[in-house]
This record gives structure tokens, C-alpha cells and sequence, in this order.
């Protein structure tokens, strides 16, 4: 199921790459766009990996398009609010959405989504590709992979993680890694990544694969503890920490990705116009 679910994903980001726009009944002016601010919609809410990258991308595509881009969050449902809103909101450019790896999950788990998944939207372009960080609260007594195998394996649920929603990919590395470890885990479902996060600083719950983008800081203050990356060799910011496969969990890789939306029937040469400003933005922040 978890390998069915990541190859889901990548066809929808391949599908989203060559998607292109189709007409749109609104008839606008070329050099009229854009005229005003344009909304970005998180369909998480604030602290998690998707808000920080929308605040990171969206400043510098207000400047590339010579109008200011306002950040707003409209989280829930694994996505789903965010998601629906965007989805009814006019084909003009002033509505985008910028959404997570659950993107391209929900349509196996919810089978009556408010919107088509494939019909409703086209990308602007994918942002970035992230492994997950697994990681443990700093008091938790757990130094490495092996003994976090043996503190989950003593007894059935005797380790939580928590996630920023059924589905997301902090959901899916938790399942791949319980597959793997052939552990039981009770996996705490949030909103978004900001509040899981915080709870797994707080203490509340013990264990996180979190987004190696929004929890850095943390390991690097001593917040959290970093024990493995889920990519397929070392990250260079994080050199001293293994990867799961380098622990001995074997075929457990796997990556959370966001990426930018506009409603379907988005004008071309709006699109034209977006996809320019993301790029120039996405070079100038990654």
C-alpha cells in the first residue's frame, strides 16, 4: 500500500510537470496581469513545511510579478479546505494554492473529495523535494534507530508519532517505517506540521518523521533529536545522520514535496506568466 501510495504521488507531480493550461471563458487583457494582490493559499496552518516554504517562495514571486502575494492559511481535513476553496475560486491568477505531498495522497483515501483532484487544478511547479528527518523529543531515551526499533517493540502502541495528517508524508514515512522495523506504532494525527511539531518539542508526543525544512532549527537547538534522514544517501546539512537504510530498514526512502496550483481553466498566458515569477523565485531561494 505505502509503495502504491509514493508511486501515486510521483505520477501526479509527473502529470502536474507537463500538464498545460487550457482556455479560459474570461476574456483579459494580456498586459493587464496582474493588476492586484494575489492570494496564495496553505493548506496548512501556520509552523509547518508547507506555510514556511509558501513565505519563503511567495515574496519573491510578489516581486517577479510587480504585485505583493498575501499567505493565507486555510488548513484541515489533510488539505481538503484549502483545497476546496481554490478549487471554486475564479480561473484569474488571483487565487493559488500551495499544498504538500497529501495532494496526491487524498484521492485514495477519501473517495468523496469536494473536488477532482486531476480536473480541478494546474500546477504553477513544483518547489522542492525534502526527505523526512526521524526524530524523538530531547528527553526521550532513545539515542539511535535501533533503540527506537526496541522502545516501540516492547509492546504493542508503546510508541506514538505524530504527523500533520492521515495521509500526509510524515503519515506514510511512519507506516513505511513500522513496516519495516515490523513494529506497531499509535500514529497522533494533526492539522498541519505546526502543531504536531510543537507538541513533539512539548513532549506530548514522543516521535515525529518531520519535514527536514521546517524542523532543522530544532535539531540544531537541541529541541529534537535527530536519529535517521529517509532520503537514499546522507543530507549535507545534516552529515552526521544516517539514513533509515544505513540503520538497517531496507527499501524505506520516501520524500515530501510542495508545489504550486492555480485553478483549472487558468488562462495561458496568466499561466506563462506564474510559471516565470515561480521559477525566477524558486532560483532565488533554493
Amino acid at each position: 500500500m505505502i509503495k502504491f501510495l509514493q508511486r501515486q504521488a510521483l505520477r501526479m507531480v509527473a502529470l502536474a510537470a507537463i500538464t498545460t493550461a487550457v482556455g479560459s471563458p474570461f476574456a483579459m487583457a494580456q498586459g493587464a496581469y496582474p493588476s492586484k494582490p494575489i492570494t496564495l493559499v496553505v493548506t496548512y496552518p501556520p509552523g509547518g513545511g508547507a506555510d514556511a516554504m509558501a513565505r519563503l517562495i511567495g515574496p519573491k514571486m510578489g516581486e517577479a510579478l510587480g504585485q505583493s502575494v498575501v499567505i493565507e492559511n486555510k488548513p484541515g481535513a489533510g488539505g481538503q479546505i484549502g483545497a476546496a476553496a481554490v478549487a471554486k475560486a475564479a480561473p484569474d491568477g488571483y487565487t493559488l494554492m500551495l499544498d504538500a505531498s497529501s495532494f496526491s495522497v487524498n484521492p485514495s483515501l477519501y473517495p468523496k473529495l469536494p473536488y477532482d483532484s486531476a480536473k480541478a487544478f494546474q500546477p504553477v511547479g513544483v518547489i522542492a523535494l525534502f526527505p523526512n528527518v526521524v526524530l524523538v523529543n530531547a528527553n526521550f531515551p532513545v539515542k539511535n534507530i535501533a533503540e527506537l526499533i526496541g522502545a516501540a517493540g516492547k509492546s504493542k502502541n508503546a510508541v506514538s508519532f505524530a504527523s500533520s495528517g492521515n495521509g500526509s508524508a510524515q503519515h506514510l514515512a511512519g507506516a513505511l517505517f513500522e513496516s519495516a522495523a515490523k513494529v506497531d506504532m499509535v500514529h497522533v494525527p494533526y492539522k498541519g506540521g505546526g502543531p504536531a511539531l510543537n507538541d513533539v518539542i512539548g513532549g506530548q508526543v514522543p516521535l515525529f518523521f518531520g519535514n527536514l525544512a521546517s524542523t532543522l532549527q530544532h535539531v540544531q537547538s537541541g529541541k529534537l533529536r535527530a536519529l535517521a534522514v529517509t532520503s537514499g544517501s546522507r543530507s549535507s546539512i545534516l552529515p552526521d545522520v544516517p539514513t533509515l537504510s544505513e540503520s538497517g530498514l531496507k527499501g524505506t526512502e520516501i520524500y515530501e514535496w510542495n508545489a504550486v496550483f492555480a485553478p483549472a481553466n487558468t488562462p495561458e498566458f496568466v499561466m506563462k506568466k506564474l510559471a516565470t515569477a515561480f521559477q525566477i523565485s524558486r532560483l532565488n531561494n533554493f
